[in-house]
């Protein structure tokens, strides 16, 4: 009897105790689904007390203690949870978020992969396992788990928003389009789909569209550092340099100690003329990380557009000794060991215009293998153009030499030059890029033939001219302009190049390489020379200025070289046209910034590319008062002999122009 008294009073005690623990418990899921976690953290272990093999309540005091910022506490009780119900997908999910808290995140890859395995149909294990690859840099692998969560739960936008990111990192950018895209229409307000999708146009040159998704992504999330950097990015390529400016010193606000702002604010303000300033955020950079390597090739950039030549190559050097393989610094190294005349070093540095800036969407992957210059007679080699109109004619000589080497060489050029270099010497074929290719054997990017053939600055293929106007068409030329011009020197101008507002980089060039019409005047009062404007694109010269203006009857380059063949003498800022006239023998003066292109080599008046050219260069940057003025005493001179050659019946003023060069 009293055994069985005894066991009715122990169920009741176990009854009475569960039902404290159910009473505890609902208080404290009910605490929690308010907000109020501290009270719910201390209900649970009330609970727990009364019942600690429960692992639900354990999960949930798990839950508790992360959302309160203690991710070591709330491991414990996911473990526990783990331990008394081992597949409970829950807390597996859970103890992986805990672990990613502190930074274990392979642990936590393991962690959801076991909640997947558990429950396939979880999205929330798919979607968290794709987050802790994304932040290990595993785009590749992310892409799966993310799918597979908005297969789960289509309205995912976290699982879009990253998954448009991974794409983006793999330079996957239509696809990342797509889905950043979708997930900006379906929440405005979200930072990181408005900064990623940002980005991803960023990246396709289309900064217009990427500067309001980043204002607007710092507008939601002021402390988004990485915006301020990359709209500064934007707003410097899209030329608003006082923008970018102010943009990168709202993050350095923010987060001073980031070197890259700063790296960023020097390349600003470089761009926008202040290069003291520039020289100091560079110098602000290094000093919080002396291994930037990025600051010291932006510093070389900036010393070496200000004239200090060694200074930047100093730079560049220490720049290459902290990452050597950085294709930026190696391709602007080239650009200052070519301008030292260091063609051999410089050459093969140039190989990595490919993979640095504008041209590494330029780049082509043939199937065809590369031609370095090793024997390979009677195959076919195609050379295609690769940059502008002034590389073409100037590096298409090298066409020639391919040829000689018994290469069966097709070029593909430019369609404004096609006809034009059907005059170059050697070639089996010539067609307009864009065209079908005919078949060949090997390839080369025409700028990297002085590479394959191993051109030292002595060893330039100098010989002139190697391009050839069409004769017929150079004497119908000299029909129209004999009644029009008696008597006097004939002289082609140009100031302007092309402006290419499509590229930045370009145009900020050209903004210092061309000039106005009317810094021409210095030119225009010398007497007795007949002035024709070779200005293809940009503003025209004004009527009343008198220059004689055909252009709009040029439909290609061969029609313009054919006009300057009856010309004695072309005057230009550094442009196609200039090369032109010197590939077909003309005599040329070149009107040059004060940080000339890397060809002209530097404190040099002549060119070992072009025997019949002379460069008059700003003494600084902007001074092309002092240019004109040196031209235009030189033209007079000119002048003046051909008037004295006219009235005593020597030969005509081209020859006149090149003995005046020589002399000089």
């Amino acid at each position: 009897m009293s055994d069985a008294m005894h066991g009715t009073t122990a169920s009741r005690s176990e009854a009475e105790q569960f039902a404290a623990f159910r009473t505890v418990f609902t208080d404290a899921l009910h605490q929690q689904q308010a907000g109020a976690v501290v009270e719910a953290i201390k209900t649970w272990r009330r609970a727990l007390s009364l019942e600690p093999r429960s692992a639900e309540a354990n999960f949930n005091l798990g839950v508790a203690l992360r959302a309160l910022g203690r991710p070591e506490e709330a491991m414990i009780c996911f473990c526990k949870a783990i331990d008394l119900q081992p597949d409970n997908a829950d807390a597996h999910n859970s103890l992986g978020n805990a672990l990613r808290d502190k930074g274990r995140v392979d642990e936590a890859i393991a962690c959801y992969r076991d909640a997947i395995r558990l429950q396939p149909d979880r999205f929330e294990a798919y979607s968290n396992l794709g987050d802790a690859l994304f932040e290990q840099e595993q785009f590749e692998q992310a892409i799966p788990p993310y799918m597979a969560a908005l297969r789960l739960k289509p309205d995912l936008l976290t699982a879009l928003t990253r998954l448009g990111a991974c794409l983006f990192r793999l330079d996957r950018l239509d696809e990342a389009l797509d889905c950043l895209c979708t997930a900006v229409k379906c929440r405005l307000d979200d930072p990181e789909a408005l900064f990623f999708l940002a980005r991803t146009l960023h990246e396709q040159d289309r900064f217009a569209e990427a500067a309001p998704l980043y204002r607007a992504a710092i507008e939601f999330q002021p402390d988004l550092v990485s915006a301020y950097f990359n709209l500064a990015e934007a707003y410097r390529e899209l030329g608003s340099f006082d923008a970018a400016v102010e943009s990168v010193e709202k993050g350095i606000a923010i987060r001073s100690d980031m070197p890259g702002f700063h790296n960023v604010r020097g390349i600003a303000l470089h761009a926008a003329g202040r290069a003291d300033e520039a020289m100091m955020a560079y110098r602000k950079a290094i000093e919080i990380d002396p291994d930037f390597h990025q600051a010291y090739g932006n510093m070389g950039n900036a010393l070496r557009g200000a004239g200090q030549i060694q200074e930047a190559l100093a730079c560049f050097e220490t720049a290459y000794r902290l990452k050597s393989d950085d294709p930026a610094i190696r391709y602007n190294r080239a650009l200052l060991l070519l301008a030292l005349g260091d063609y051999p070093a410089g050459w093969a540095d140039y190989e990595y215009r490919w993979q640095a800036g504008q041209l590494k969407r330029s780049y082509r992957a043939f199937a065809q293998p590369q031609w370095k210059g090793e024997p390979a007679a009677g195959k076919a080699l195609l050379i295609h153009a690769e940059q502008g109109f002034g590389d073409t004619l100037q590096f298409c000589r090298y066409a020639t030499l391919a040829a000689d080497r018994g290469l069966r060489v097709i070029l593909e050029v430019q369609q404004p030059l096609l006809r034009l270099m059907g005059s170059l010497a050697g070639l089996a074929s010539v067609i307009a890029a864009g065209s079908a290719l005919p078949p060949f054997d090997l390839q080369c990017p025409m700028m990297s033939l002085p590479l394959a053939l191993g051109t030292t600055l002595e060893t330039i293929p100098a010989s002139i001219p190697y391009l050839h106007p069409d004769e017929s068409a150079v004497a119908v030329w000299k029909a129209r302009l004999e009644p029009m011009c008696r008597g006097g020197l004939r002289v082609g101008l140009v100031w302007a190049g092309n402006p290419r507002p499509h590229l930045p980089g370009a145009a900020a060039t050209d903004r210092r390489r061309s000039m106005p019409f009317e810094r021409m005047a210095p030119l225009l009062e010398v007497p007795g020379v007949h002035f024709f404007s070779l200005q293809k694109t940009g503003a025209a010269a004004p009527p009343d200025r008198g220059l004689i203006d055909v252009m709009g009857e040029m439909k290609d380059f061969a029609d313009t070289a054919a006009l300057i063949a009856n010309l004695d003498l072309v005057i230009s800022v550094d442009t196609a046209v200039l090369h032109l006239a010197a590939a077909i023998g003309k005599p040329v003066w070149m009107l040059d910034r004060s940080d000339p292109c890397w060809r002209w080599l530097t404190d040099r008046r002549d060119s070992p590319w072009y025997p019949t050219l002379r460069i008059y260069r700003q003494p600084s940057a902007g001074d092309w008062d002092a240019v004109m003025s040196a031209c235009a005493a030189d033209l007079r001179s000119l002048a003046g002999s051909r008037a004295s050659a006219d009235a005593a019946g020597s030969p005509e003023a081209s020859a006149v122009a090149h003995s005046s060069f020589q002399e000089a």
